[in-house]
């Protein structure tokens, strides 16, 4: 399973396209980004999903554009799904971003699966920065959105946040094995040996 990067809109939002066989999902599509859709049709991939793995603006604007290029259904975790229409949940306003509100096709929970040719990859719930945020798990890496940073963590101050939470969803995390990379919703990447062994927040 392979995991392509793209750094989005003005925030820098780390957007992946992650793919295997031939089918791909896409996590976070912070804006209409011609780059990815070109990737997406260079590797001829079969987009099975777009995901978001929260519900702020910065990761969730380019959610329609995306739909109607691709048209893949748009999946995000049950707790999440009214930030997808609620100005003050999304904070849209308040970083500048003007897109219009779509539907999910499913709701995620922890446990789900999402299969990419013969590969899987897990859905973590991981709440604290955002009540229905979630991770990705897949062979040998993590796809953290704003859970995890390299030595340092998601905001827990911005509308249903919670410190305490967030505290949970990192004691999970660090239980994953060391080795495992994580691609986080900014930022470099890293692992989680390194995030235990020196991030201020473990």
């Amino acid at each position: 399973m392979q995991v392509k990067k793209f750094v989005v809109n003005p925030l820098g939002v780390n957007c992946y396209v992650v793919y295997h066989q031939g089918e791909a999902v896409i996590v976070d599509p912070g804006e209409a980004s011609e780059e990815i859709l070109e990737f997406i049709q260079q590797e001829n991939l079969q987009v099975v999903a777009i995901i978001n793995t929260h519900g702020h603006a910065d990761h969730i604007a380019g959610n329609g554009w995306i739909m109607e290029k691709t048209k893949a259904p748009l999946w995000i975790h049950e707790l999440e799904a009214p930030y997808l229409s609620d100005p003050n949940l999304h904070l849209g306003p308040m970083i500048g971003q003007e897109f219009p509100s779509v539907e999910a096709q499913r709701l995620l929970k922890a446990g789900d699966i999402i299969t990419l040719g013969d590969k899987n990859l897990e859905v973590l719930h991981t709440p604290g920065h955002s009540p229905g945020g979630i991770a990705l798990y897949g062979a040998g890496f993590l796809i953290s959105g704003d859970t995890l940073f390299k030595s340092s963590v998601g905001r827990w101050d911005l509308p249903q946040g919670d410190q305490a939470v967030l505290q949970q969803s990192l004691a999970r995390l660090a239980l994953l094995p060391p080795e495992t990379v994580v691609y986080p919703g900014h930022g470099s990447s890293t692992t989680i040996q390194d995030e235990v062994e020196s991030n201020p927040f473990f």
